[in-house]
Order: structure tokens, then C-alpha cells, then sequence
């Protein structure tokens, strides 16, 4: 039970700090994009996990609230964590893997179709590390033609 951080847990100690948002989405499928400001502090917890609490605009003129928790698991061999708002009910789960650059984390999850038809289908998000002090968040969901479509994308940049 008193596990040791591994190399997976040193590669997200790197979101580790205080960054802020610029993020560009669409709230539904045929929904404008829209643009919104925000930002997060991300902390560790025992060097297993990271902890990114977030808030930033609504399209509503409110603050949504998040918390994505991220960490490693050896015995599947895959990252795996989750993320909550404010703005919704759903708990999501994510299980991914790490491109062998060591720049790209994707994470596999399931949820809410935007189309609000109750149907559960699967999402991915997407961290790329661009640099130290910079790095995205990309959101996608299918296609409807075997592929994925980019939904949301959030730049954040580091503070401290």
C-alpha cells in the first residue's frame, strides 16, 4: 500500500503550478464556439497524483467550477483519473497512455451524448505538453465516420 512514484508519476508532476485558460468550444453540435477565460492550480498529492481545480466563464455569465484528478496505475499499466464541474452531473472516469515522445496523454472516457438523446458514448481528452509553460487540452467525441471531432480546445499557460 505504500507505493512509490515511478517515472508515469514524474511525467505529471510536470502540470504541477498555477496556470491560466483561453479556451475555444461548442456547447452542443451545430452550437457557435465560443471563447472563455479561465484558471488552475494543480497540486500533487503524495507524488502519485495531481489535483487541477479550475474555474472559468460560463456562456451563462457564471463560474463553473472543476477538478480533474490524474495518476498512474502499474498493475493496468495506464494513467487513469477523472473529472467533475460544476456545470454537470456526470462523473468522468479516465483510463489512457502516453505517446512514446513522452509529449501526449490521451485519455479514454465514456458519457453523455451532447445531443441529449441519453445515449452514452465514448469521448477522449487529450494533454499535450508544448512546452514547460505551456500546454493543451483537447477535447473530441466520434465523428459519425469512424474518426473523432474536435470539440473543445483549452490553452493553458503557467503563472507560477
Amino acid at each position: 500500500m505504500f507505493a512509490k512514484p515511478q517515472k508515469e508519476h514524474d511525467w505529471l508532476h510536470q502540470l504541477v503550478g498555477e496556470w491560466t485558460s483561453e479556451m475555444d468550444c461548442a456547447m452542443g453540435p451545430d452550437q457557435p464556439r465560443q471563447k472563455s477565460k479561465g484558471r488552475e492550480t494543480v497540486r500533487s498529492l503524495g507524488g502519485l497524483w495531481t489535483l487541477g481545480e479550475g474555474e472559468g466563464e460560463m456562456p451563462d455569465g457564471t463560474t463553473g467550477r472543476t477538478l480533474m484528478t490524474l495518476g498512474f496505475d502499474p498493475a493496468k499499466g495506464r494513467f487513469v483519473g477523472s473529472f467533475i464541474g460544476s456545470m454537470m452531473t456526470h462523473h468522468w472516469l479516465y483510463e489512457g497512455t502516453l505517446d512514446e515522445a513522452a509529449n501526449v496523454l490521451t485519455l479514454e472516457s465514456s458519457g453523455p451524448n451532447m445531443t441529449g438523446d441519453g445515449a452514452v458514448i465514448p469521448y477522449r481528452d487529450v494533454v499535450t505538453l508544448v512546452s514547460p509553460d505551456h500546454r493543451i487540452l483537447a477535447s473530441y467525441m466520434p465523428d459519425g465516420k469512424g474518426g473523432w471531432s474536435e470539440f473543445m480546445t483549452a490553452h493553458y499557460r503557467r503563472t507560477a
